[in-house]
């Protein structure tokens, strides 16, 4: 698997805290399907290993912004070399354990039905989206109060939060607006697969 070991190679290179092996490790155990798990249901990456490859893209599109002259200089956005790959890698860790695969039942060109694969979402730890990434990786290392709200608000305006609070947070820590804009980019930009 090319993708699980890029993500192996990435994460390792550049995420030293304390706690980050153990998270490495349950990422990899058998108590979690992040290196098999679909992105999404339907909308992007919505195939096995799909979870792995959307959050390498993610580190890669978030990279390129940070590399922007323009980003460092007029917009004050920096952050560590770890920083970047723990909010990028790890933003969709919410996901671990969602998607269980099925059927669906879906009309093929010549209008008769059809049961194709498909991935039903069923979330045992509701905790909302970014937030249960938090929690997640807060169970295994200490992360930044930047790094929290980067991942806290990945999601940017596209959720039903206060658009104040998403304002205020991409105000205040540049890294959130930064994560947002790579998830929004490896979400709709780059092709994958």
């Amino acid at each position: 698997m090319v993708k699980k070991q890029e993500f192996i190679d990435i994460y390792k290179k550049n995420i030293n805290r304390k706690g980050s092996s153990a998270l490495l490790e349950y990422l990899l155990s058998d108590k979690s399907d992040f290196f098999i798990a679909p992105a999404s249901t339907r909308y992007h990456n919505s195939y096995e290993g799909g979870l792995v490859e959307h959050s390498i893209i993610t580190y890669q599109c978030l990279k390129d912004y940070l590399a922007r002259r323009r980003v460092k200089q007029v917009y004050n956005c920096s952050c560590s070399e770890e920083s970047a790959a723990i909010v990028a890698l790890l933003h969709d860790v919410c996901k671990i354990n969602c998607y269980k695969k099925s059927q669906r039942n879906v009309k093929d060109e010549s209008g008769s039905w059809t049961q194709v694969p498909w991935y039903d979402y069923e979330d045992e730890l509701p905790y909302g989206h970014g937030e249960k990434s938090v929690y997640i990786c807060s169970g295994y290392m200490k992360l930044s109060r930047e790094e929290s709200f980067a991942i806290r608000y990945h999601m940017g305006f596209s959720r039903n939060d206060d658009s104040r609070d998403v304002t205020r947070a991409f105000t205040k820590f540049p890294l959130a607006f930064a994560l947002s804009t790579a998830d929004m980019e490896a979400t709709y930009f780059v092709k994958s697969k």
